[in-house]
């Protein structure tokens, strides 16, 4: 087991703001929080438009692939962030449980990308300093 914080990203494909976020929890918290990310509806690959998004500040997603949410993940994690996935995360005692209300990139282009990965970079910086307070990258 890890002493570290465990965060998992939760949207309906995986494909855009859930690795948006996993990218900026990694590139801005570095090795002090383990990070997830699935889909309860994975899509096939990552919103091309959240790549290029994310590339424009220094970040690669482009290897990153959407992950099914399972039951494991979720009992894994001490902190669960969904993103307009609704009722279909599993919730279980002892877990904390975030909701952000965030636009869907899904058929955006990366103009309206853009708005969107600077929000949730907002979101991840609030975050590390509730789960893991410290420096940041």
């Amino acid at each position: 087991m890890s002493d570290k914080p465990s965060v998992l990203f939760v949207c309906v494909h995986n494909a855009g703001r859930s690795q948006m976020a996993a990218a900026w929890l990694t590139h801005l918290a570095g090795d002090r929080v383990e990070v997830r990310s699935a889909g309860s509806a994975p899509a096939d690959r990552v919103n091309p438009a959240a790549v290029e998004a994310m590339r424009e500040v220094g970040i690669d997603i482009s290897a990153e692939t959407p992950k099914v949410l399972t039951v494991d993940s979720v009992q894994a994690s001490d902190y669960v962030i969904t993103m307009g996935c609704g009722d279909t995360c599993p919730v279980f005692p002892g877990k904390r449980y975030l909701d952000w209300t965030l636009d869907d990139p899904a058929g955006q282009g990366v103009e309206a990308v853009r708005p969107i990965r600077d929000e949730i970079r907002k979101h991840i910086e609030d975050l590390i300093a509730e789960v893991a307070p410290g420096p940041t990258a």
